[in-house]
């Protein structure tokens, strides 16, 4: 099976939030509201198998020098085929063609993430702007979440 990774559109929305709710309710990854994915819709890639979406990923400019890769899913029957690889390299790819230096992410699965040169980092070395979608979430201030951050001018661009 040829991967390919497109921009979400307004069709995938319904899957990509059951998707991402599923792993949110075996607390796996938070929970996004239907309202949030269609608001920010433009910051989603996917990868379809027979019209429907078996992974997704988002890449959510947060200012000038940042950006936050989240929502990475994969359905259960679907994963270890590097679906989720292809998502975290379509947002790291966008985010240096933005022009960003540098992004971040926080997730319950941080070596993943560390594949692609993410290094961990204390939560409060990340800026302000970041916790604002932290106030809002139902885990806060007990949040278990890792927090990684990618420098994008100094990381290999994979290939």
């Amino acid at each position: 099976m040829e991967l390919i990774v497109e921009k979400a559109t307004i069709s995938d929305v319904a899957e990509m939030h059951r998707l991402i709710n599923y792993f949110a309710d075996k607390d796996e990854m938070l929970p996004r509201p239907l309202s949030e994915i269609y608001e920010n819709l433009r910051d989603y890639f996917v990868v379809r198998q027979d019209e429907q979406v078996t992974g997704c990923a988002a890449l959510h400019v947060m200012w000038a020098d940042l950006a936050e890769v989240k929502s990475v899913a994969v359905s259960e029957e679907n994963q270890r085929q590097g679906i989720g690889s292809r998502l975290v390299e379509a947002c790291l790819e966008e985010a240096r063609a933005l022009g960003l230096p540098t992004a971040f992410c926080l997730t319950y699965k941080p070596d993943f993430f560390q594949r692609f040169g993410f290094s961990e980092v204390d939560k409060m070395e990340l800026p302000r702007k970041v916790w604002t979608e932290c106030y809002h979430c139902p885990k806060f201030p007990d949040c278990n979440e890792v927090a990684l951050i990618i420098n994008l001018e100094k990381s290999p661009v994979i290939v």
